[in-house]
């Protein structure tokens, strides 16, 4: 069975790193970073800057997590 993690390459503040996440949150960063007009590349690195935990892949959870959220309020279905 394939797995459903995928590792990405990526390059932060001039460092090589890599960041495995699921084929549906790269394509959501990937429209995050549209909504937001900037690309891929800065959105993971202002992702970084801003985190508060060790785990960036977590981070991006919560940045999906918070996209999903904005959406539901924007059309007035209540988020608890």
């Amino acid at each position: 069975m394939k797995s459903l993690v995928v590792k990405h390459s990526v390059v932060i503040d001039g460092r090589k790193t890599s960041i495995s996440v699921e084929d549906a949150f790269w394509t959501a960063l990937k429209e995050i970073a549209h909504e937001r007009g900037e690309n891929l590349q800065r959105l993971i690195t202002t992702i970084d800057a801003d985190r508060q935990s060790a785990n960036l892949s977590s981070e991006f959870y919560k940045a999906q997590s918070a996209r999903q959220r904005e959406m539901f309020e924007q059309r007035g279905i209540p988020v608890q």
